[in-house]
Formats: structure tokens, C-alpha cells, sequence
């Protein structure tokens, strides 16, 4: 089994190792990914399609397709991707998630390639993908910038990377910290820490730093009269999400 090392940080991994058994109750402390999740799949989904030119009407729009879900859970986003006709690996520094993932993927009758393992570690491996879904991971990362570059290396040229997080500003307190852990329960306390969200503005320039060239941004807005998210042209104050392009 591959260790784990470089940017991971053990007392995040410990928080998510806590909840593994979790991932696919839709009511449980993933409540709030189950419900973004439809969100999350329709941006990926146009970019990936846009990118390589894929009709997401046919049977298998991402056949030939190798993707990777960093941070891949139980496999929320790794099944619909592997539905879709892609390769997917899925990687987790969690090692109790990765169980969880394979009997589900079992389960639904679909071949993915679940790991504990890190980025960093596919990388020295000389790994290459044409996509890397980088949801909800790098604000618990120990170094945001060298996270990025080890994911902009497992890029093949003309590769996608879509990584979405959370602003830092006193709404993203509010409605993430506040609001999610403490107000809704929807998360344990001390699942965030406010200090370490990035603005999108501070993430186009690591995600530049890293040798990927931004090329879309948009927020993931959630409201609670209909209890839906949407996606936002303009609204990128608590969740976003951002495409990058590795140059070819």
C-alpha cells in the first residue's frame, strides 16, 4: 500500500476518516455534498465536454477519457464520471474511505479504480490523466501550491482540472462555519477551518503559479427558500468552482 506524505495534512485526513462509513446516506453528515452534488456534475460535465468536444447526449459522451477524483470519498463524483464512459481513479489520503468506495462501485455494477494514495505519489509514479476533479480539497491541503503544481503534473497537455472550494470572507464564516456546522449540523464542528479558505482571486494566481492557465469561475449558490443550489455567473461569495487548462 502507497504511504502517505507530501501536502497531506494528518489532522484533516483524521476528520474524514472519521465519517467514512457515511458517504452514501443522503441524510448523514454528507447531507450537504448530496445536495451540491447535482450542481457539481453539471459544471464538470459542460467543461469536460466543451474541453474535448463531447455530446453529453450519446450513450458514453467520456469514452477514452481517463479521469482522476482527487479526494474521491465514498465516490459521489467517481461513479457519475465512470457512468459517463470515462476511466476513473479515484485517490483518497483516507484510508477508511476507500472500502466504502469500492463496495458501492460494486454495487452499481461499475469499474473504478479506487487507491489510498496521494497526488503526489500517482505523480513520482509518472500518472497522467486528461482531467483531475479537485473538489472540495484544497483548503485542507497543508500547502495549497504545492498541491496544485503535483496536480498540474498529473495533467497530460490540454488536460482540464476543476477545483472548487470556499471563499474566506465573513459571509463564507457565516453560512460554512457557523450556518453548516453549528446552526444546520450538517457537519461536525471543526470540519473547516476559516483560515485556510482561499479566495478566487488568490486561487487563479496558485492555480497560475502551478503552470495551469484559469479559464472559467463560478459560484455554487445555495437557497434556502427552494433548499436547491444553483450555479452563479457572479456569485462567488461562499462556494465556487474554477476550470484550468494545462497548455498544450
Amino acid at each position: 500500500m502507497q504511504a502517505v506524505h507530501g501536502t497531506v495534512d494528518p489532522a484533516e485526513i483524521a476528520k474524514f476518516e472519521a465519517m467514512a462509513s457515511e458517504w452514501w446516506d443522503p441524510n448523514g453528515k454528507f447531507k450537504p455534498l448530496h445536495m451540491l452534488n447535482p450542481c457539481r456534475l453539471d459544471y464538470i460535465t459542460r467543461q469536460v465536454a466543451e474541453e474535448f468536444a463531447r455530446d453529453l447526449n450519446g450513450s458514453e459522451p467520456f469514452a477514452g477519457l481517463r479521469i482522476l477524483d482527487i479526494g474521491c470519498g465514498g465516490g459521489l463524483l467517481s461513479e457519475p464520471m465512470a457512468r459517463l464512459g470515462a476511466e476513473v481513479v479515484g485517490v483518497d489520503a483516507a484510508e477508511r474511505n476507500i472500502p466504502v468506495a469500492r463496495a458501492h462501485a460494486e454495487q452499481s455494477d461499475l469499474q473504478i479504480d479506487y487507491r489510498h494514495t496521494t497526488a503526489e505519489a500517482m505523480a513520482a509514479d509518472g500518472e497522467q490523466f486528461d482531467g483531475i476533479l479537485n473538489m472540495e480539497v484544497v483548503e485542507h491541503v497543508a500547502d495549497p501550491l504545492d498541491f496544485l503544481t503535483v496536480c498540474g503534473q498529473l495533467l497530460k497537455p490540454g488536460g482540464i482540472h476543476i477545483c472548487s472550494t470556499i471563499n474566506r470572507n465573513p459571509k463564507s464564516f457565516a453560512m460554512a462555519i457557523v450556518g453548516a456546522e453549528y446552526v444546520m449540523r450538517w457537519l461536525p464542528k471543526g470540519t473547516h477551518e476559516w483560515q485556510k479558505f482561499i479566495t478566487p482571486d488568490e486561487l487563479f494566481d496558485l492555480l497560475s503559479k502551478a503552470g495551469m492557465t484559469p479559464v472559467d469561475r463560478k459560484g455554487f449558490v445555495f437557497n434556502p427558500l427552494s433548499w436547491q443550489w444553483s450555479i452563479s455567473e457572479r456569485d462567488l461569495s461562499v462556494n465556487y468552482v474554477t476550470a484550468s487548462l494545462k497548455p498544450a
